[in-house]
């Protein structure tokens, strides 16, 4: 596992006992060589209507302050 990734999985390690707590969770699915970062929501985290607001202000917000290198993050959902 390479630095990057670490990085990654371990600010989403901060916010997944939210998610968990609604019975969701999200998956790293592949980081590219220009830095854009796929991720998947989980679990109810998936169909909830409220995903487009965990993913910008949980999620993106989380990740780009831990980790500045990621440059985009995108949803696979």
């Amino acid at each position: 596992m390479d630095a990057l990734y670490r990085k990654v999985e371990e600010a989403l390690d901060t916010i997944r006992p939210y998610l968990e707590a609604d019975g969701g969770n999200v998956e790293i699915v592949e980081i590219t060589s220009d830095q854009t970062l796929h991720i998947e929501l989980k679990g109810a985290c998936k169909t909830c209507n409220m995903s487009h607001m965990t993913m910008k202000s949980g999620i993106e917000e989380t990740i780009k302050r831990a980790v500045p290198e990621i440059k985009n993050i995108i949803s696979v959902n």
